[in-house]
């Protein structure tokens, strides 16, 4: 039997889907791990009312690993319309995955239901079983609470860590012990693409993880964003946003980073359409190899719709090319 590589791709957002739909279709073992600190949308409001982990991330990784026909993929990922007062501007995705997590008493289990449910191919794990806080401290010595605040306060981030959203016993954050596994027997782990301070190291956070991601032998892959985001990321290169993640975990711990370097056309994007970036991720290839990271830079660029996106094909394409250099 041939040995299918073991990913485990670490992250949330919007990027995380992009690159797990093209892993999909590959001869590989995925395994997505997903943040559940969100706050945001609908996802905040549903956590506010029932107390659930936050389903948005959840919705379009399930989404995009599930085998299901289009039709029942779109109704999945249906939002209501703003004027449909009772459900504005929830995605029924969100509120299924809501249900199911009052049903089987998790987010865990829930997931783990809806993945058979949804044909997926591969594995979906919420990184805790519980909501969790992302927490911030600033530059300038002030800390808040709850990611969405957080990127609202367009300040710059010192270090993010995360917190029980029911902090009232002050217990340690335990992550799911599939999580772990995973990462143990993984032959490449991946981080991002992703928002740095609200995507990624809010995973990474939770003390046993980290630890796992650390201690692992699987090459740890990080896919650096195109653009910078406003109040998160203004003014940082490709090694700033490295450095970020090593300072965080106490340890050069990437391997590898995969960087776009084809320039977006002047005048292309549209940005109070994508009202989050503010400009392309510079460049710094000395300070990464200084950080012991392998630099692989290309052209992983799509634009669409006047915005700047990963190319899905060539991304992945990358990633297959790296285990099969690691492992011949």
């Amino acid at each position: 039997m041939i040995h299918k590589p073991k990913i485990v791709v670490i992250g949330g957002g919007t990027g995380l889907p992009v690159v797990l739909r093209g892993l999909r279709d590959k001869n590989a073992d995925v395994t997505a791990v997903v943040t559940v600190a969100d706050d945001g949308g609908s996802s905040g409001v549903l956590r506010d009312y029932i107390n659930v982990v936050p389903p948005g991330d959840i919705r379009n990784v399930l989404a995009a690993l599930s085998e299901k026909p289009q039709l029942e993929l779109d109704v999945f990922q249906y939002r209501f319309r703003s004027t449909d007062q009772f459900f504005a501007g929830h995605a029924i995705g969100n509120l299924i995955i809501s249900a199911l997590s009052e049903m089987k008493g998790g987010i865990f289990p829930a997931v783990q239901e809806l993945s058979d449910i949804m044909n997926i191919r591969g594995h979906i794990y919420p990184v805790a079983n519980e909501p969790l806080t992302l927490n911030a401290e600033f530059t300038d010595g002030t800390t808040l609470s709850g990611e969405s605040e957080i990127t609202a306060a367009h300040k710059q981030i010192k270090r993010v860590w995360v917190t029980p959203s029911d902090d009232s016993d002050g217990h340690e954050i335990k992550p799911v012990p599939e999580v772990i596994q995973a990462i143990r027997e993984a032959d490449q782990i991946v981080l991002g693409p992703g928002s740095l301070f609200t995507s990624i190291l809010p995973n990474l956070m939770i003390k046993e993880v980290g630890e796992a991601v650390c201690e692992s032998k699987a090459e740890v892959v990080y896919i650096c964003n195109i653009m910078t985001q406003k109040g998160e990321t203004d003014h940082f290169t490709d090694a700033d946003h490295a450095a970020v993640l090593n300072r965080h975990l106490g340890k050069n711990f990437i391997d590898t980073v995969l960087v776009n370097i084809q320039p977006i056309p002047k005048n292309y994007l549209d940005f109070q359409q994508w009202n989050e970036i503010s400009q392309p991720v510079g460049h710094d290839f000395q300070a990464l190899r200084e950080m012991n990271c392998r630099v692989i830079s290309s052209n992983f660029l799509r634009l669409k719709d006047n915005g700047a996106f990963h190319d899905r094909d060539r991304v992945v394409a990358e990633l297959m090319n790296r285990l099969h250099q690691v492992h011949d």
